[in-house]
Parts: C-alpha cells; sequence; structure tokens
C-alpha cells in the first residue's frame, strides 16, 4: 500500500464489502469502508498522473482460479442473512483467519467455495464463536490488521477444504505470490465476479512502500503489486489470503480507492511478523 509534512487528503480504503452468497441468502451490496491518507503534494500529482494513465486499463488483471486450487480460501459472511463480507484463509480444523476490520457481531465462514452464487457440494458454512482481534488492532490507521475466528467444529478437510500454513519467515522483495478472492474485478466502477478470482503480484520493497504511502506503511504490513500497475486486489477482497511459495504470507488489508494504480501497490498484513500472537491464542483456546 519517511516523515513527510502531510496535508492534502485523498481517500484509501480498506478492501472490503458486503454482499450475500447467492445459494445461501439474496444479494447487496453497501458501500464499502474508507479510511482517509494524507498525501504530499508531490504524491497527489502522481496519482493523478496515474489515474490518467490508468483510465484505459481499467481490468484488475486477474483470473478466474482452477476451481479446489486455494482449499484454504474462505468467504466471511456477516449478520442473520449471511452476506458475503470478506475473505479469508483456513488455518486449522477449527481456525481461521482474516482482517480485524471485518469483525461483525455475527459471522460465519464458508469453506469450499468456488461459485458465489451456486450452492456447491463441497461447500462448508461454520458459525464463528469466537472473534480474536490483535489487541493491538487500530481501525483507523489498519496497523495490525489481523482477527482469528474459531469455528463451532473442526471443518471437514478434503480436496476441496485444506488449511495453509503461515510462512516461516517474511518474503524478500520480487518474491512471486498470487491472492484470490471475490473482490470487484474492475475499478473505480465495480464489478463482481461469480467465481474465486486469482491475480499473480509480486513483494514491493519497503523503499517502493513507503514512497507510494509513506509514514501510513508499519512493520506489520507489507506491499505487493505490480510496477506498472493492473494487477491489484480490491474491494471485497479485505482479510483474503495472499500466498507466496505455498505458504500464508499476509491479509488483504487496505489501498487506494481506486485499486491497480501504477506506483501504489496495494497493502497487506506482514503474516510473518505475528507467528507468536498467533499460535499463543489458538494454543490457549
Amino acid at each position: 500500500m519517511t516523515g513527510r509534512q502531510d496535508t492534502t487528503p485523498t481517500s484509501s480504503t480498506p478492501r472490503g464489502t458486503s454482499m450475500s452468497l447467492r445459494g445461501l441468502v439474496s444479494v447487496t451490496r453497501p458501500p464499502a469502508p474508507r479510511m482517509f491518507l494524507l498525501l504530499t503534494a508531490l504524491q497527489i500529482v502522481a496519482l493523478a498522473m496515474a489515474q490518467s494513465q490508468g483510465d484505459e486499463n481499467k481490468i484488475i488483471g486477474g483470473y478466474t482460479c482452477i476451481q479446489n486450487s486455494q482449499p484454504w480460501q474462505a468467504a466471511l459472511l456477516a449478520g442473520p442473512f449471511r452476506r458475503f463480507l470478506c475473505g479469508g484463509a483456513l488455518l486449522s480444523g477449527r481456525w481461521a483467519i482474516t482482517a480485524a476490520h471485518c469483525a461483525r457481531p455475527v459471522l460465519h465462514v464458508a469453506l469450499g467455495k468456488h461459485n458465489l452464487r451456486n450452492w456447491e457440494a463441497t461447500q462448508q458454512v461454520l458459525r464463528v464463536v469466537r472473534q480474536v482481534p490483535h489487541p493491538q488492532y487500530s481501525p483507523r490507521t489498519h496497523n495490525n490488521d489481523l482477527m482469528l475466528l474459531q469455528l463451532e467444529r473442526p471443518a471437514r478437510l478434503g480436496r476441496a477444504v485444506r488449511p495453509i500454513a503461515i510462512a516461516s519467515s517474511c518474503a524478500g522483495p520480487g518474491t512471486p505470490c498470487h491472492v484470490s478472492g471475490w473482490g470487484t474485478t474492475s475499478s473505480p466502477i465495480v464489478r463482481y465476479p461469480n467465481s474465486l478470482q486469482c491475480v499473480n503480484i509480486n513483494i514491493s520493497s519497503d523503499q517502493e512502500c513507503r514512497q507510494a504511502y509513506s509514514q501510513a506503511i508499519t512493520a506489520g504490513m507489507v506491499c505487493a503489486g505490480s510496477p506498472q500497475g493492473g494487477k491489484d486486489s480490491c474491494q471485497g477482497d479485505s482479510g483474503g489470503p495472499l500466498v507466496c511459495k505455498g505458504q500464508l504470507q499476509g491479509l488483504v488489508s487496505w489501498g487506494m480507492e481506486r485499486c491497480a494504480l501504477p506506483g501504489y501497490p496495494g497493502v497487506y498484513t506482514n503474516l510473518c511478523k505475528y507467528q507468536t500472537w498467533i499460535q499463543k491464542t489458538i494454543q490457549s483456546n
């Protein structure tokens, strides 16, 4: 997604949405939540140029995932009507993980899903009995943007539902990764897909990340995207998995309100920084 005198507000947003899971409930999509990021005048000029250059390339740059190729993928369903809200990832039979800004009073987790509009034989929907956001999560800055979800019972594991391990080390710049979710496939005009989408991106350097977002970046965040733009996670992908070398490296957290701009990678919770907290929380519950 350097000490600077930031004075001009420009919108950035957590990458959540609210939409119902067809085959379970009907579809609605209220606006995604928003937060404001202060940028320097120089960054505003760069952003305006990037937006102008991006007008002809509004596609986020992904592709439909091969069905069941992301068996750890979770869909978070909110409220009594189980509206699709965010993505997530399965860590074990009883635990999933998502972004802390996806917290709601009532949540269910859908596993084994590919097409949100269809009932599928592989799907499992489990009630969340405990939400454990990171104790230092900040809704204002989205620092420490992660939350563990304890499920009502163990998921049935198989080819369509399988947990993923958290990365044992932090990925370096240029590491090839992919992110998956049901978020919008275009920006700023939103078009939500029926089927799970994947996009191939690379880990950005700290310099690239801080050049784009300045003081908004913390040690618990990592940027990933494509330098030329056109490939990014977006609204509706919040909490979804960033997978590098077969391990869970990050969770979709936030980015510019208009996604996939050149020079503005997506910002992810860097899970390698939170291994100890995750392990202790799961073991103590």
